[in-house]
């Protein structure tokens, strides 16, 4: 193994920080994961220490080299991947953050948004962008910031402050505070980039009132960015690949061409549709983004999100007690034919794309005498992937492209009975591949790329190896009325909170 290479794939998420070290096969040799304290300092505020971002980050680095038994000498390149649109603001000389990183989750600038929406700003903002106008994004987070921390706007308007998302954080810190840089997929969730021009954009500057001079450089997500600082693992080393985790997820599964798609089942789930060359604008409330830029050429996704996904079966097992393990969600559902006519519909926080309903709640609809707890797990399975099949019909509206099969990761993609329900539902076979670990490893593709440790994505093609294959076995007049019934609990969800 000494005189091997390998890549270091950093993957800082919204609850942990992990790193993994891949060979050339695309095997995981080793890794480490470490938690980190989670902020809500009042309801509906998400917060991150963003020292605590950086030093769980360095130390899975160092913590896994040390279990590969490898030097810093043996890392040919590191690519970074990172929990999307979370925003931190600190100053450029001392280094020191000014503000708490803003979570993704946060929803403390839905009152400015509400303000925009009706000013009609909404429509020129997403022809821009490709996004919807929501506190989600960080370009509301870094106005927030300016406005409410004592001097801060001052200071940046004296060009004294920098702005970036997680990547941006840890790149300026692994680097030893030399390069102020982000990638064009993390860059196109701030709802200051103009996927149009590639660039961010003057007058979206200007509406959220940020100097251009905190924005960091925008790169494209394969490319040497610049080399580790020697006082850290793993020194010397290039930084060379950097995506957002959904797009790294992409590109992990190896959904280059036009039509392929990825769904990420974890506690929500995330689908993306690869589109081109083109951005597509979305007609059907989903979110247009940029999937990746490498060699100077820019390809574009749809994306859309489910709220909640593998979380119905905690809830499931937490709050209802029905069952004492996710595995026996799925024992019990293939121990019945079907839902016998329930349905589950997990609206615990609204419903997402499509719909964006913030005043749907759950319901559970068509229970009968029979109804037991086999039932409830089936229903809660097919709720996640009937959700996900409303996003596939949208893609495929707004697309043009028909999709041929669904590549599938996270938690609950371990689910027989969830993805052969996908499959009859979409009609098209939904696959499972062997190495899982995809958003890691789409990181380490685009490092590895960009070092030459791979030689292109054929190569890389040729990585990607399918596990298990779920063909459809159930025709379209088996599954649109089951389809009609789940489209019609949704109608009685649909704005259960919704003020008088």
């Amino acid at each position: 193994m000494a005189s091997e290479r390998f890549i270091l794939a950093l993957d800082q998420g919204t609850t942990s920080s992990r790193a993994i070290v891949f060979d050339r096969a695309g095997r995981a040799v080793a890794s480490a994961q470490k938690e980190f304290a989670q902020h809500f300092p009042r309801p509906g505020w998400v917060e991150h220490d963003p020292m605590d971002l950086w030093s769980s980050q360095s130390a899975v680095a160092a913590e896994a080299l040390s279990k590969a038994g490898l030097s810093s000498e043996a890392i040919a390149g590191v690519g970074l991947t990172n929990q999307r649109e979370t925003s931190l603001v600190w100053d450029r000389e001392t280094g020191k953050p000014v503000y708490p990183a803003i979570v993704w989750q946060d929803r403390r600038t839905a009152s400015f948004c509400e303000r925009l929406r009706r000013d009609g700003v909404e429509p020129e903002l997403a022809r821009k962008t490709g996004l919807r106008l929501d506190p989600y994004f960080s370009g509301t987070k870094v106005r927030w910031i300016l406005d409410e921390v004592d001097g801060a706007r001052r200071r940046a308007e004296d060009g004294r402050l920098l702005f970036g998302t997680v990547d941006t954080w840890l790149l300026w810190q692994l680097t030893g505070r030399r390069i102020h840089a982000t990638d064009a997929t993390n860059a196109s969730r701030t709802l200051l980039f103009n996927l149009e021009t590639g660039d961010w954009d003057d007058g979206l500057l200007e509406l959220f009132g940020i100097p251009r001079a905190m924005l960091p450089e925008i790169r494209s997500s394969s490319e040497v960015y610049g080399e580790v600082d020697g006082r850290l693992y793993p020194g010397g080393s290039p930084v060379a690949g950097i995506a957002g985790d959904q797009q790294a997820a992409l590109f992990g599964q190896t959904c280059f061409e036009p039509g392929m798609a990825k769904n990420t089942y974890g506690t929500g789930c995330f689908l993306l549709l690869h589109t081109g060359g083109e951005a597509v604008a979305s007609e059907n409330n989903l979110l247009t983004t940029v999937a990746w830029r490498m060699k100077g050429k820019t390809e574009y996704a749809l994306e859309g999100s489910v709220f909640i996904g593998g979380a119905v079966i905690q809830w499931l097992r937490d709050e209802l007690g029905l069952v004492g393990s996710a595995p026996e969600v799925d024992r019990l559902a293939e121990t019945v034919e079907d839902s016998g006519g329930f349905y589950l519909v997990p609206a615990f926080a609204g419903l997402g794309a499509p719909h964006w309903d913030p005043y749907a709640r759950g319901a559970a609809l068509g229970i009968t005498r029979g109804t037991n707890r086999a039932h409830f797990c089936r229903a809660a399975l097919e709720a996640i992937a009937f959700q996900s099949a409303d996003l596939i019909a949208c893609m495929e509206k707004d697309s043009g492209l028909p999709l041929k099969e669904l590549r599938v990761d996270g938690g609950a993609s371990r689910s027989r009975p969830l993805l052969q329900f996908q499959a009859d539902l979409l009609g098209v076979p939904v696959v499972r591949p062997t190495i899982t670990e995809t958003t890691a490893l789409g990181a380490a593709f685009l490092a590895g790329l960009a070092v030459g440790f791979w030689e292109d994505r054929e190569e890389i093609r040729r990585i990607w190896k399918e596990d298990t294959r779920f063909e459809p076995a159930r025709g379209e007049e088996a599954m649109e009325p089951l389809r009609a019934g789940w489209r019609r609990a949704l109608e009685r969800a649909g704005g259960w909170e919704r003020p008088e």
